[in-house]
């Protein structure tokens, strides 16, 4: 055995070369961040592929990366979560859209970048104007706003690239009903997710309370209804519980007995091998609602 195939030399060229990628990503991300955090400082609505491969200058060229935008985009993220715990909400801003830009792929980017400036921003600059007891609730409501339709700008730029995944509509569906408080937006969004072909089964249950949440019960009624029908006897259906939800419902509309919902009588089914465990019980399931 050669003195370079030695396991001692072979580890110490491996950490030697991963060391040298990422004294490599270091410098490459240089010239892309202050450039990038430039444009966004100067107001511009979008930082589309064009607009960042404009701001880098020294010849850099996004498209040039090839393979290891990946990579670069990985790396990034990283540097993202150091800019969020530092509660740098420009610096934020132009990453997340930086990340996003070199690599649109990951749902993750997406969805934990609208998170950030839907959720976190708001709280960060109504604490930067004196805090929640001192700034009016009109204020507040108005931040609230702003930073929300940043976060669904992103969002719409996501589902421009995956318009047929639930997860997005989802997103959207949960900042109007966590952050903005507009049930029947959030419907809208529920509702669209529900009918997504990757669409969890929560989505569909969540629409329908919160039809009830806006004294929607004979829509939600009817809803819940064909719901029951057309979903299969699996477990994570979860189809006792919408029976519970439509008996409730029969109640509160004083449906006569000979004329309430009679489900089929159908045996339990084995969920499909392989089928995703995506309906774990949701914070919002009931969305104000018991059982």
């Amino acid at each position: 055995m050669s003195v370079l195939q030695h396991p001692l030399i072979v580890r110490l060229s491996r950490v030697l070369t991963i060391l040298l990628i990422l004294l490599l990503l270091g410098l490459l991300t240089r010239p892309i961040e202050a450039p990038a955090w430039k444009v966004v400082k100067a107001g511009q609505p979008e930082m589309n592929l064009e607009a960042i491969e404009g701001a880098l200058g020294q010849g850099l060229v996004v498209g040039v990366l090839g393979g290891f935008r990946a990579i670069l985009a990985d790396f990034l993220w990283i540097r993202t979560n150091t800019i969020w715990e530092r509660r740098d909400r420009v610096k934020l801003d132009a990453m997340v859209r930086l990340v996003t830009t070199l690599d649109p792929r990951p749902d993750f980017f997406w969805i934990n970048g609208s998170r950030m400036i839907a959720y976190d921003v708001p709280n960060w600059r109504i604490r930067e104007e004196g805090g929640y007891d001192a700034v009016p609730k009109v204020r507040q409501q108005a931040i609230d706003y702003d930073q929300a339709q940043q976060a669904f700008d992103l969002l719409d730029e996501a589902l421009e690239f995956y318009p047929d995944k639930a997860k997005l509509y989802l997103e959207k569906g949960q900042i109007y009903l966590n952050r903005l408080k507009d049930d029947a937006r959030a419907a809208e969004w529920f509702l669209a997710a529900s009918q997504q072909a990757d669409a969890p089964y929560y989505a569909a249950r969540i629409y329908a309370e919160l039809l009830r949440k806006q004294g929607l019960d004979t829509e939600a009624y009817s809803y819940l209804k064909d719901l029951h029908r057309e979903l299969p006897n699996v477990p994570y259906a979860q189809k006792g519980i919408i029976l519970e939800r439509i008996r409730e419902l029969e109640n509160a509309l004083k449906i006569p007995f000979w004329q309430r919902f009679q489900p089929a009588v159908e045996p339990m089914l084995e969920e499909p091998r392989g089928a995703p465990a995506f309906d774990a019980p949701e914070p919002h399931d009931h969305a104000g609602h018991a059982h």
